[in-house]
């Protein structure tokens, strides 16, 4: 195990214990322990087949910003149940511990936090988008625009 993933480790530990902990240090552990992607990198990687994009903004911002083609859509409250392969409400893409899961919301908070609680559910690729849909959206990578409103 690397250094830094051992200092995300030993930081997710502390946290367990009940140590006091606030969140820009939480998620500073969070991240050390994540191969965070680009949103470039994450795009090839899903084109390439090698990785499941997982978009957990809430409906609102879907609706106000627009969607990304072939992402997987799950709402925060419902992630790990949605992707546990061993779960019994599982989503279909979600088969396997192997699976390179990246996690995105809006601007790349809040997703650290999901990969790490996806990671501590065995699925060991899981990682987040950084900058998350704004930083996809700013690399010009594909997005279905919202509907005008008239």
């Amino acid at each position: 195990m690397s250094g830094e993933r051992e200092k995300g480790k030993e930081g997710a530990e502390r946290v367990e214990r009940g140590a006091r902990v606030g969140i820009d240090e939480l998620l500073e552990r969070v991240r050390s322990g994540l191969d965070r992607i680009e949103p470039r990198a994450a795009y090839e990687a899903y084109e390439a087949g090698d990785a499941l994009l997982v978009d957990t903004r809430y409906a609102a911002l879907r609706e106000r910003d627009g969607l990304i083609p072939g992402a997987l859509i799950v709402e925060r409250n419902e992630l790990e149940w949605r992707l546990d392969p061993l779960g019994s409400h599982r989503a279909t893409e979600a088969d396997s511990h192997d699976l390179r899961v990246v996690v995105l919301c809006n601007e790349g908070y809040a997703s650290s936090l999901a990969a790490e609680s996806l990671r501590r559910l065995g699925l060991h690729r899981a990682t987040d988008l950084i900058g998350g849909f704004q930083a996809w959206k700013a690399a010009g990578l594909p997005v279905l625009l919202p509907a005008s409103r008239s």
